[in-house]
């Protein structure tokens, strides 16, 4: 590290990862002096980025200062936007979670009507945790289709009438005083399963299979978007099972309209069942319905053609089965197995672990924290915000 890349967002970043905790490990880790690490430090302390943890370290002299990041020092808001539901939660600076609500919300209401609803619940959330729109440090969003993530703007989501182009973190910022960031919904789920399961792994695929079927592509531990944020649009992919199955985004064949949980549903209930959503689907095959069972099978045999390209492709080391119809377990696993292994090659298969999804439905709100704490984080988000004091 240069002596002009450690400015106190630098410092603040070695803290955080606990390679130095005193001014004489940060002075040898970036090569500044002692009076320059110390007014960093001062700056950071001042913000409460930091504080001193009590804990003296002796060399056998004058026993030294230790500091550590504060994690409690901002809060964020963060909300998993679906089609029919809604999770939000206040975490703090680690994503641990300090309140959190989970509601039926249908996005189909329109930007405004669904945006006015998040700021009551953010702002109840906030006195349930016990504090206010000031501790605030930034928010973030995830929502059920395409999202221009440099801009926030939804971009010809299907299912989300009236949302096109809506700018999001221009309606919201006014209202919540800190600034929005917005992903797709399987994105912000990839972060979380990633960040708080595996964070060891470098190459990871997060599909998920709810109404629709989406994937999030973390590479070299990072999540990759895609020159317009559109990376990982699996659902619409062509399979060959069902070339006349017509898609909600108007083409045919899609791996959306043959083995997402909407498609699903509707198959079943053209046979009798009561089913409305994928939900309804992973009760009949918790119950043992033959119909359903075997559906579900398909299904997985449907997305694992899809992912036997990708595995081919891009040589994941783990793929993560998320959303409703992962709650399935084995029965859509099995079939997902059978034909990564039966068409990937063997190179790219020998050391790949398929799961399902850990961290459950909470993924998302916490991939939408980590999405705003990187940002917030960010060696020159810091430095701005130390000079703007």
């Amino acid at each position: 590290m240069t002596i002009e890349a450690a400015g106190a967002g630098a410092l603040l970043a070695i803290l955080r990862t606990g390679q130095a905790r005193t001014r004489t490990e940060l002075m040898q880790l970036t090569g500044l002096a002692r009076s320059t690490v110390t007014q960093r430090l001062d700056a950071l302390l001042d913000q409460d980025w930091i504080v001193p943890t009590g804990d003296a370290i002796s060399s056998g002299g004058r026993p030294a200062v230790s500091f550590a990041f504060n994690a409690k020092a901002r809060i964020v808001l963060a909300a998993d936007l679906g089609a029919t539901h809604a999770r939000l939660a206040v975490t703090d600076l680690t994503t641990h979670v300090l309140a959190e609500r989970s509601r039926d919300r249908d996005i189909t209401e329109g930007p405004e009507q669904v945006l006015d609803w998040l700021v009551q619940e953010f702002e109840s959330l906030l006195t349930e945790a016990g504090h206010t729109l000031a501790d605030v440090c930034g928010v973030g969003i995830g929502l059920p289709g395409p999202v221009e993530h440099s801009t926030g703007h939804p971009v010809n989501p299907p299912i989300m009438p009236g949302w096109d182009g809506f700018d999001v973190p221009g309606w919201l910022e006014p209202r919540l005083g800190a600034p929005v960031l917005v992903d797709n919904d399987v994105n912000i789920m990839a972060l979380g399963e990633h960040w708080a399961v595996s964070p060891e792994v470098e190459h990871l695929l997060f599909v998920k299979i709810g109404t629709g079927i989406g994937c999030g592509i973390i590479t070299e531990r990072r999540l990759h978007r895609g020159a317009q944020g559109a990376a990982g649009d699996i659902g619409h992919i062509q399979v060959t099972s069902a070339p006349d199955r017509i898609c909600r985004c108007g083409n045919i064949g899609c791996l959306e309209a043959v083995a997402g949980g909407a498609a699903i549903a509707d198959q079943l209930r053209a046979l009798g069942e009561d089913t409305a959503d994928g939900r309804d689907v992973v009760a009949l095959v918790r119950a043992g319905n033959p119909g359903a069972i075997q559906m579900i099978r398909q299904a997985g045999r449907d997305i694992g053609d899809v992912l036997a390209s990708l595995v081919n492709f891009f040589n994941p080391s783990t793929i993560v089965i998320g959303g409703d119809l992962s709650d399935a377990g084995e029965h859509l696993l099995a079939g997902v197995r059978e034909l990564i292994y039966s068409r990937s090659l063997p190179l790219a298969t020998q050391h790949l672990t398929i799961r399902v999804r850990q961290f459950g439905d909470r993924a998302g709100v916490i991939g939408a924290s980590v999405m705003v704490i990187e940002h917030v984080l960010s060696p020159t988000a810091v430095d701005r915000s130390v000079a703007a004091d």
